[in-house]
């Protein structure tokens, strides 16, 4: 089995940070590059899932690393209200919406896929981490689980 060693070895850190080089892209074009409030706070969002998952992987405590992964899926949100108003403001279309929108519902079900390993784990140090077949050693259909 593999073990996740660094939290760049962690899925859900990998998918965040796709999700934040896209956004910020985007925010680059058109009315969005001169909507500077907006186009900060999303790319502060976005940036902010990833940095957490970093953050509470490094702190080496299984409670810490839940706490943080909170924070990230949290900022998830955020991320995804922040596309409706950028919407809502057409500085993107409604393609790239619901794009970047199922992008974070990915994102938010795989960290809270995460959280629900570790509350059931007995592993301590997040370093310890098994990370079998399946994403967090939960069932193929663990994205249909009941959510943190």
């Amino acid at each position: 089995m593999a073990m996740i060693k660094t939290f760049e070895d962690v899925e859900a850190w990998k998918k965040a940070r796709i999700l934040s080089n896209e956004i910020y892209e985007l925010t680059l074009a058109g009315t969005f590059a001169k909507d500077y409030s907006l186009k900060d706070q999303i790319n502060r969002s976005s940036g902010s899932v990833m940095d957490n998952i970093a953050e509470g992987f490094e702190r080496n405590g299984r409670r810490e690393f839940i706490q943080f992964l909170s924070y990230a899926k949290g900022s998830v949100g955020e991320v995804r209200s922040q596309l409706y108003r950028a919407n809502d403001r057409n500085h993107i279309n409604i393609n790239d919406f619901k794009s970047l929108s199922e992008k974070t519902i990915e994102v938010g079900k795989m960290i809270g896929g995460l959280m629900n390993y570790l509350v059931k784990s007995d592993i301590k140090g997040s370093k310890f981490l098994e990370e079998p077949t399946s994403p967090y050693g939960l069932s193929q259909n663990f994205y249909e689980q009941d959510e943190m």
